[in-house]
């Protein structure tokens, strides 16, 4: 699959070959169901749980007479209306921590962006640096490549002045390529690649007969 390589300014910059291993799958929705909804469930946080009457460690011997005392008929110190008693109806404990294969995980990654290459939302461009960080400048790119919603993906580390200047747009994002991940790839409207994170992603995916090498690390809590 040839794609044209663009700047940010919207000049050609030739073409580059995207492997069809990674970029030319056919759509797996069920693939794709799986790798979202185990992003967001390793989102999720812990509640801490609070100790109920069983494991609250105080007596369960009556203490009063059950007549003529004056007082109520308790029969257990743990009851949640004495100081240091359980509580009624507290937090519990529940740990989302889902599992799923590295190979799945892999497809689901390729499967993304595969399809966004079969919509045409998938763009390359040569590079992500920025003389400065302004965000009236890069908006103005942005409106010339026609994105207004967008997740770009640079190398090993994203250009500090892009960045700097993309993070009061609203849904254009940056990641590195270690970043990418299935969930921000189907949530935005296009992809736009640099160079660098071509050649990163087929390494992670391609290269490694269609397992991941790193953990995605986006949605995983």
């Amino acid at each position: 699959m040839r794609v044209e390589v663009r700047s940010l300014d919207g000049t050609a910059q030739g073409m580059i070959e995207l492997s069809d291993k990674v970029f030319g799958l056919e759509p797996r929705p069920d693939i794709l169901h799986r790798v979202v909804t185990w992003q967001l469930e390793k989102r999720r946080g812990t509640a801490r749980a609070a100790r109920e009457r069983s494991g609250v460690d105080r007596t369960g011997k009556k203490y009063g007479r059950q007549k003529g005392g004056g007082t109520a008929r308790h029969g257990n110190r743990a009851a949640p209306q004495f100081i240091g008693g359980g509580k009624a109806h507290g937090p519990r404990a529940r740990v989302f921590n889902p599992s799923l294969n590295k190979k799945v995980r892999a497809l689901g990654l390729m499967t993304a962006l595969s399809v966004k290459a079969r919509e045409g939302r998938l763009m390359v461009v040569d590079n992500l640096a920025l003389e400065a960080a302004r965000t009236k400048a890069l908006k103005e790119r942005l409106a010339a490549l026609g994105i207004e919603n967008g997740l770009f993906v640079d190398g090993a580390a994203v250009d500090l002045n892009f960045a700097l200047a993309s993070r009061n747009l609203y849904k254009v994002d940056v990641l590195p390529a270690v970043g990418a991940n299935v969930y921000d790839i189907l949530n935005h409207d296009h992809l736009v690649l640099t160079r660098a994170a071509v050649e990163a992603l087929e390494a992670r995916l391609a290269g490694a007969g269609g397992r991941e090498t790193k953990e995605p690390s986006h949605g995983e809590g």
